[in-house]
């Protein structure tokens, strides 16, 4: 029996995906959070879109660094050739390291020569971000010039971002880090955990705490800490959604993650 072949159109004009808005997520190969912080948090209709970048444990320096040779390629692989809204850097540290500008560089390196969907080059104004640029971003939404931080992070990696901030005009007032030198083991780190230590790190004089590390499960506590310690407290993956949605205007007012999503 000869198979027949039909073909015919779709009964309707096809349905843009995304039409809150599409974020791409250039995450680290071996986080294990990234993605299901941003979806918890994110309104409905935005939708996140990640590849990842290469890197390796331990958590040092010159690791941080290498991952820069990667990171033009896996923001090419977010929908090639299709409209993206804003474009993440997902790893605080790295770009602490690596440095804002040079990040920013290599993403709309990765999405350069693309049509984003509206004739303009994907790549050329395409919004950026990276975590150390959103939690600036969020400082400043509060006036804040002396924080807490709390990281996962070993010693040497805290003074390389304490420096970054110091750098900008921000008092780092104390900084507690958990030692942690393997990415994947940082997600591991119970919800509880993270509140008592965040509660201990951060110090009374400080005008905000900001909890670093997208592989941190630190959002799903921020309005308990905030509640307990009566000021903002700002992570990593709260304030890069935070910043990519004012980046792309369309700001939302989105419940349960803190008080930056007021502004």
């Amino acid at each position: 029996m000869q198979t027949r072949y039909t073909q015919a159109a779709p009964a309707e004009p096809l349905e843009f995906i995304g039409g809150g808005g599409r974020i791409g997520v250039v995450a680290l190969a071996t986080d294990l959070n990234i993605e299901a912080d941003l979806r918890r948090m994110a309104p409905d209709g935005v939708e996140i879109l990640t590849n990842r970048v290469l890197n390796r444990n331990p958590l040092t320096a010159d690791n941080l660094r290498a991952m820069a040779a990667d990171i033009s390629r896996a923001a090419a692989g977010i929908l090639p050739g299709a409209r993206i809204d804003a474009l993440i850097y997902a790893c605080t540290s790295g770009a602490a390291v690596i440095g804002e500008a040079e990040v920013m560089r290599l993403l709309r390196a990765g999405r350069a020569g693309g049509d984003g969907g509206d004739g303009h080059d994907g790549g050329a104004d395409l919004p950026c971000t990276t975590p150390v640029t959103a939690a600036l971003a969020a400082f400043g939404c509060f006036s804040a010039r002396r924080i807490s931080i709390l990281t996962p992070y070993p010693e040497a990696i805290n003074r390389e971002l304490a420096a970054f901030f110091s750098q900008r005009g921000i008092a780092v007032i104390n900084m507690h880090g958990l030692g942690i030198e393997n990415d994947t083991d940082m997600t591991g780190v119970t919800v509880d955990s993270i509140t008592q230590a965040a509660a201990d790190a951060c110090h009374p004089d400080a005008d905000l705490l900001f909890i670093s590390c997208t592989a941190l499960r630190a959002a799903q506590v921020i309005h308990r800490l905030e509640t307990r310690l009566d000021k903002p407290v700002v992570s990593s993956n709260q304030a890069l959604l935070w910043h990519a949605l004012k980046l792309m205007k369309t700001p939302s007012k989105i419940p349960g993650f803190g008080r930056l999503f007021r502004h």
